[in-house]
């Protein structure tokens, strides 16, 4: 074959790089030669080729005026043609033309670990997933703010696994999730989206808030199935790599909110529900965990109480009692909780950090949660009752200023 320019440039770059022509090379080392060249898109003239495909995975650097080899190893002879009589004329061939490709993840997507993870409920089973390596989806259920997608970013943090997480909304499309065409430096080129990038990794895919999404997630089904996928727009199929696999984390079961708690949660497919073998249904922590939880908040906020840890853990514990018995519509968090932690790191006052985390609820819920509180905290109550006395007399004049009738 003969190179274009660029093509040539690859080839003497993969050379320089100690991947001479007919070497067997896989796309650790491609990127490394693109990288090298400054950050250019693939050679998927090579890719695609099957000529110069290898294996899985695998190609064969091509040689400049080399006869074609394909994947069976043995060269392709062209025909020997008798010159015909009368000579033709000659007929220009058209230009192949190679689609332009780039990936937007140009480093490790391993999540950071975080200082502060007390691991609960379902983290070793997901731990044991991961590490299984296994491609097997999982649906993670529970309300909000008890740590679903914190623990699936710590157990990748943990056993080392890339994560590429998506937030699911009703505007999510396939284009979203599988690709689409962008324009890079004045070309169009076509970029791998998230779902593309997990499965070409061997990655872990996190669908988080999938409950949110539209019938547009059904483009998904194969990928759940863990087969290869097509990408249309490309005409390229894409096979997941080894360890590739999905975790999916809602607030509902895709079965939509009847209580209306979760507005724009939406009722899933059955067919899409069905694709994933087994689901966790997340509780937020125990007593005792989310006590370590509030401590290593407050320490990390600089300053550390465990007292009030202990006051605003059993405070939650009581509403969320009440919440479960239907007695009070709204619940308190972990997440709340460690709102309020942070809140007391800033103003160094327990009732206002109390306060301003309570905002958020109506008027009703926020005097019964507070009120309570003051029960559970004697020296908040007290100075709030001291508070409200010293307001009460700032009201009233002095006797002496007292206009007589």
């Amino acid at each position: 074959m003969t190179f274009k320019p660029k093509q040539k440039a690859w080839v003497e770059a993969a050379a320089a790089a100690g991947y001479p022509a007919g070497a067997i090379v896989g796309y650790p080392e491609i990127d490394a030669v693109c990288e090298s060249l400054g950050g250019v898109t693939r050679p998927w003239w090579i890719i695609n080729n099957s000529d110069h495909r290898a294996g899985r995975g695998q190609f064969r650097i091509p040689e400049e005026g080399a006869p074609t080899v394909p994947a069976g190893g043995v060269a392709s002879t062209p025909p020997v043609v008798s010159a015909p009589v009368v000579a033709a004329a000659p007929v220009a061939a058209p230009e192949s033309v190679v689609l332009a490709k780039a990936s937007s993840v140009t480093e490790s997507a391993i999540p950071g670990k975080f200082a502060n993870y007390v691991p609960f409920g379902y983290f070793k089973d997901v731990e044991q997933i991961l590490n299984s390596r296994m491609f097997y989806p999982t649906f993670i259920t529970g309300l909000s703010g008890n740590g679903k997608t914190l623990m699936v970013e710590q157990a990748c943090a943990k056993t080392k696994r890339e994560l590429f997480r998506v937030n699911i909304t009703i505007e999510t499309d396939e284009d979203d999730l599988l690709g689409g065409f962008r324009l890079h430096n004045g070309e169009t080129v076509w970029f791998d989206g998230p779902v593309v990038e997990a499965m070409r990794r061997g990655a872990v895919l996190l669908l988080d808030e999938v409950d949110l999404a539209s019938n547009k997630i059904m483009c998904l089904q194969p990928v759940l199935e863990g087969k290869p996928i097509l990408l249309k727009k490309i005409n390229e199929i894409v096979a997941p790599a080894p360890g590739f696999t999905i975790l999916a984390t809602a607030n509902t079961k895709g079965k939509g909110s009847e209580d209306g708690r979760f507005i724009g949660t939406n009722i899933l497919n059955e067919a899409f529900l069905e694709r994933f073998p087994i689901t966790m249904e997340q509780e937020y922590p125990s007593v005792a965990v989310e006590k370590k939880i509030v401590k290593k908040e407050l320490a990390s906020a600089g300053r550390p109480d465990d007292e009030f840890a202990e006051k605003m853990v059993n405070w939650a514990d009581i509403i969320r009692k009440t919440f479960y018995e239907g007695g009070v519509d709204e619940v308190i968090a972990t997440r709340r909780l460690v709102h309020i932690a942070k809140a007391y790191g800033i103003f160094g006052d327990r009732m206002k950090a109390i306060t301003l985390a309570l905002n958020r609820f109506d008027a009703e819920t926020k005097e019964s949660f507070m009120d309570l509180y003051t029960k559970i905290d004697e020296n908040v109550g007290a100075a709030a009752d001291s508070d409200a006395a010293e307001a009460a007399s700032e009201d009233v004049p002095p006797s002496d200023d007292l206009t007589p009738f």
